[in-house]
């Protein structure tokens, strides 16, 4: 059965020098009013323990705009701010509900650059949009369609560290589940290879990522011998930004690909439960995992899989797949990561590590499935 969901499309756009002045103030207005509020909340917590709520801080932002030192916030679009206190009033209750860590301040060189805006700060009529306080459409590289009728009911922009300006339009969306097929995967995620499957394939990392780990390294010195503050190593710093764009960029849509390829083709895909965040806590694999980015293919994973009717099944993190001879089932109580194939004394059948691990996978995927 067809179901309902909330999609986001993104696009690259490219503001005038008035659009992007005026995001710019409106950036700066969503970080000041986020600062100010988490301030706020903290002070009324840490001295009379009370929680502050969002009419609250809606209220506290009017006074804000009153006052002299604080008009100019009266300047920008007030949708964005009221959605700066909505994100923030969310991130206090997942931090209450014990799901993340305590808010913490958005800094003008770290944090995204961004403003959300809801259906009354934005237009959209034949194909065109149009922000709050602007007299012109943004020119948008519509590098696909958006679904047929769709009308948008929130509208991010963002600039991200190598100068890119996006929009993403959120919309809603039909989508109808994929016709069953018959088979199944299990996937072992791993560093020398993307993934290997329970077919005996394995999915190649990017060719390119060492040439483009070699250009990061040079950007990164040529950053390092410039004076801090000085405008050269302001490029220098924007053209590191770039390199880590096109890196982020190619692996994202290698991830893509591959999951969507993964849920068309399988009813059932079993993957391992890992625990990224402790993994990368060992400083040896660290970069290498997080190249990998395990956690990004679980999430595409699991969000294409609900949309089109497919099964994900996660197996316990403490299953010892590797350690399992997928033809007899003998357990073997050691085996170091050095060894990449291994012959089984029990049935004398000879495995290659990944592949023995994922069909152990889908193997525990489908008696819990």
């Amino acid at each position: 059965m067809a179901q309902i969901v909330k999609r986001a499309y993104k696009y690259r756009f490219c503001p005038t020098r008035a659009q992007a002045e005026e995001l710019a103030r409106t950036f700066g207005c969503v970080r000041l009013v986020y600062n100010k509020a988490l301030e706020e909340r903290s002070r009324a917590y840490t001295l009379h323990g009370r929680r502050v709520s969002y009419v609250e801080s809606s209220a506290a932002l009017t006074q804000w705009k009153k006052s002299p030192e604080l008009a100019f916030l009266g300047e920008v679009s007030s949708v964005p701010l009221q959605q700066a206190l909505r994100h923030l009033q969310a991130a206090f209750a997942s931090f209450f509900a014990r799901r993340a860590r305590y808010p913490t301040f958005k800094s003008r060189k770290k944090s995204r650059a961004s403003a959300e805006y809801t259906r009354s700060a934005f237009r959209f009529r034949d194909g065109q949009l149009t922000l709050a306080r602007m007299n012109a459409p943004l020119d948008i590289v519509w590098s696909r369609p958006l679904p047929q009728g769709a009308q948008p009911s929130t509208v991010t922009v963002s600039k991200d560290a190598a100068g890119r300006w996006f929009v993403s339009i959120l919309v809603e969306e039909k989508i109808a589940p994929l016709p069953p097929v018959e088979r199944s995967v299990g996937v072992d995620a791993g560093l020398t290879a993307l993934a290997t499957l329970s077919t005996g394939e394995k999915i190649a990392n990017l060719t390119c990522e060492r040439a483009d780990r070699r250009k990061l390294a040079r950007a990164q010195r040529v950053v390092a011998r410039k004076e801090k503050g000085s405008n050269n190593r302001a490029k220098a710093r924007l053209r590191v930004a770039k390199v880590y764009a096109r890196i982020a960029d190619r692996r994202r849509d290698l991830l893509h690909k591959v999951t969507t390829r993964l849920v068309r083709e399988n009813q059932v895909i079993a993957v391992e439960d890992l625990t990224v965040r402790n993994m990368v806590k060992n400083r040896s694999p660290a970069r290498a995992i997080s190249d990998a980015a395990w956690r990004d293919l679980r999430m595409m994973l699991e969000y294409k899989a609900a949309w089109y009717g497919r099964t994900l099944v996660a197996v316990d993190r403490w299953f010892p797949s590797s350690q399992l001879c997928s033809t007899c089932g003998t357990m073997h109580d050691k085996m170091p990561l050095n060894i990449r194939e291994w012959t089984c004394p029990a049935c004398g059948e000879v495995h290659d590590r990944d592949v023995n691990a994922a069909r152990n996978v889908l193997a525990a995927g489908l008696a819990e499935s």
